[in-house]
């Protein structure tokens, strides 16, 4: 398999905070690969400076063979990196289609130039993820899982190539868990290769074909989730040495 991402001995300095440090990885294209590790770590950190919310103080992010360390979020966007957010925050005063057609807008290559033809890929993005309900309620009105669902089906209108998913089974039921799994897997199959960070092990270790631990922003594992979360650092760092 190639790598559709490549991040190169990448560090991030906030004043006198290591929050990433010298990390290394590649993940493969139609690949899920799951980020965990205790918070703090470093793993919003990461996302933010593979989609470029955030810049390295050092190292190299390279996506399908090109450097984009110096290009900004929206460049990189365009380029085919989306991404969730951890905190949601849906456009106020939009309907949740509307918030999903402004992905379809400036996502991919320059976007979907077209309002109604954003509007029908948003409407085609809900139904996948399963919100075509409340395509006409304001986003403002949504609970917890209705905006973890939005935030996927903004990031899918973009049309990524790679996904970035921070948290979005965080404060979620067992049911909606397993829902959004299934959405997840939904999306993987649809082509598109996925990094996901989460803190729900059982979910973690069923939707990854590999595992990365961060723990004080280095990388301490990557591989099959099976292994990782076997290996006594991991088990040490990040789910606690009286399980060691």
């Amino acid at each position: 398999m190639s790598a559709i991402l490549e991040i190169v001995h990448v560090t991030r300095r906030f004043a006198g905070l290591v929050a990433v440090n010298d990390v290394s990885f590649a993940l493969n294209e139609g690949e899920i690969l799951g980020v965990i590790g205790p918070n703090g770590a470093g793993k919003t950190t990461l996302v933010g400076l593979i989609s470029g919310t955030l810049p390295p103080s050092s190292g190299d992010i390279i996506f399908k063979g090109r450097s984009v360390t110096s290009l900004p979020a929206f460049r990189r966007a365009r380029l085919g990196i989306g991404r969730t957010f951890q905190i949601m925050r849906p456009f106020p005063g939009l309907s949740v289609l509307d918030n999903v057609a402004v992905g379809a807008l400036f996502g991919y290559g320059r976007g979907t130039p077209d309002l109604e033809e954003a509007r029908q890929k948003a409407r085609r993005n809900l139904e996948f993820v399963g919100l075509s309900r409340f395509a006409d309620h304001l986003a403002d009105e949504l609970g917890g899982p209705g905006r973890k669902r939005l935030e996927l089906a903004k990031a899918l209108a973009m049309e990524p190539k790679l996904l970035l998913c921070d948290e979005v089974m965080a404060g979620l039921n067992h049911v909606e868990i397993d829902e959004v799994i299934g959405v997840i897997r939904k999306v993987r199959d649809s082509g598109i290769t996925i990094l996901v960070i989460e803190h729900v092990i059982k979910a973690i270790k069923s939707l990854s074909d590999r595992l990365l631990v961060i723990h004080h922003g280095e990388k301490i594992a990557d591989g099959v989730p099976d292994a990782v979360l076997s290996d006594k650092t991991v088990v040490e760092a990040y789910l606690g040495k009286r399980r060691a």
